[in-house]
Formats: structure tokens, C-alpha cells, sequence
């Protein structure tokens, strides 16, 4: 766990590498925040399906579905998970920028941020790997925001299209699955990936390889976890209490 200038307690190899799965779209989620940030792209030029944008693939709710095939919903009505729509959006940063979308996550996100353990060797909704050092990085960065503005930071911790409901994975439907600007959002939801101490404001992304990231503003603190199991019944049992415990340190 880290506040927003050291790490402040851990458990573990901080610098063992493992895979971080759909915590990967974080990083590709910043490195696109960073090119709105230079006006290289906006969040409202046209991405993914009609009517779709680039606020809606970074939100999951441009329709498309979980992995290949046409959209299943109109933009901005459902909350879709969606591995496809986060691989659409590194497309759309490739053209805007000019460069691949892989060069992109490490020249805007990993080199500034001295991620030196992490590779995005394929997809950027979900092939990264990486050390908890890293993921500590990566959300002082989103607790005390350097390579954007505070502003732009505070929009994309913020509902996104609100109200809409959504499946959140290992967890269920719930009728408001809030999501910011690639990471989602803690607000009531139950049940939940992190503990009931947990600020509404908190947000983060958890991922198939046993992985998790959380930022809790209020609290000043950041926590991350890497392990060798996939996500299963155990972890979305013991997860809240274990976050709470991270948050009370």
C-alpha cells in the first residue's frame, strides 16, 4: 500500500512479476487520457460502433460486447464490459498519435512513471504484466496526478454516463454500475470488490489473474495485488475484508 509519495506497507516480493490482466486497462486508459491531455485526441471524436465515442469505449458503455462481434447496445444505454471496446479505443489512439499503441503505453505512461517491470506485450485491454512496485506507481499517479490535469483527473474519476445499469464481473448486475474514464467506481455498490470502509469516491480495476488496484481519495491511500491464481469465488469472498485491512493501515 502507498500514499501519494512512498509505499507504506507490503506483504510480499514487491518487484515478483505477474500478470495483471484487465488491470492492464488502466495504464491503456491513462496513456489515452495523456493524449486528450495534449489534443492529440478528444474524448468526444467518434470511436467503436454509430453514435460511439471515445468517452463511451473508455466508459464500457459504447455497446460493444465483452470480446468480437457487433455492438449489442446502443452507445450510452448499458454498461457492456468490454475487452473489444478497449482494443478499439488503442486503434483510434494508434491513428490519432501516430504511433502503436504498445511504443504509446510506454512512451506516455511506463517510462515516466519508472514502471520498468511492466510489458503490454498484446492487448491493451488485458495482456500487461507486471510487479506490485509498478501498480503502487501507477496509482500515486491516479491519487496525485502528474501527467494530466486536475481537472481532466477529476473527470475521469468521476460516473460517466450515471444511472445505467451494468454486470460488474464476479460481482453481478446492479442497476448503477458507475464507471469513470477506465476505472470503475466504487459509490454503493453491493456487493463489491473492496471492503465497506471504502470511500464512494474510491475507484480502481481488478482482473482474471487475481489482480486488483484501488485508489481511495479520501483515505490518501493506494493499494495493489498480484498473485499467481486466477480470480475465483475465494478472492471475490475474502477481497473486501482484505482491502479493508489495507485501508486501515
Amino acid at each position: 500500500m502507498a500514499d501519494a509519495d512512498s509505499v507504506i506497507a507490503s506483504c510480499g516480493d514487491l518487484d515478483a512479476v505477474f500478470p495483471m490482466a484487465s488491470v492492464t486497462k488502466a495504464v491503456a486508459a491513462l496513456s489515452a487520457l495523456i493524449a486528450v491531455e495534449r489534443r492529440l485526441i478528444s474524448l468526444e471524436d467518434p470511436a467503436g460502433p454509430p453514435g460511439s465515442t471515445v468517452r463511451h469505449l473508455l466508459a464500457h458503455a459504447s455497446g460493444l460486447p465483452f470480446e468480437g462481434g457487433a455492438a449489442i447496445s446502443p452507445p450510452g444505454r448499458r454498461r457492456v464490459y468490454s475487452n473489444l471496446g478497449f482494443e478499439v479505443l488503442g486503434e483510434r489512439v494508434e491513428a490519432a498519435t501516430g504511433v502503436g499503441i504498445r511504443e504509446w503505453m510506454e512512451e506516455a505512461v511506463l517510462i515516466p512513471l519508472g514502471m520498468s517491470a511492466t510489458a503490454i506485450p498484446g492487448s491493451p485491454a488485458h495482456s500487461g504484466e507486471g510487479s506490485v512496485r509498478d501498480l503502487l506507481a501507477l496509482g500515486r499517479e491516479l491519487l496525485a496526478p502528474t501527467l494530466i490535469s486536475a481537472d481532466l483527473h477529476t473527470e475521469a474519476t468521476s460516473p460517466q454516463f450515471p444511472g445505467i445499469s451494468g454486470i460488474l464481473p464476479g460481482y453481478g448486475r446492479q442497476a448503477d454500475n458507475a464507471w469513470g474514464l477506465g476505472v470503475e467506481i466504487r459509490d454503493h455498490k453491493a456487493p463489491h470488490w473492496t471492503g465497506v470502509s471504502f470511500s464512494p469516491r474510491a475507484f480502481g480495476h481488478f482482473g482474471q489473474a487475481g489482480s486488483f488496484l484501488w485508489v481511495d481519495p479520501d483515505a490518501g491511500r493506494t493499494g495493489a495485488f498480484l498473485g499467481a491464481k486466477p480470480f475465483g469465488t475465494e478472492h471475490a469472498e475474502a477481497w473486501p475484508a482484505l482491502t479493508d485491512a489495507m485501508r486501515a493501515m
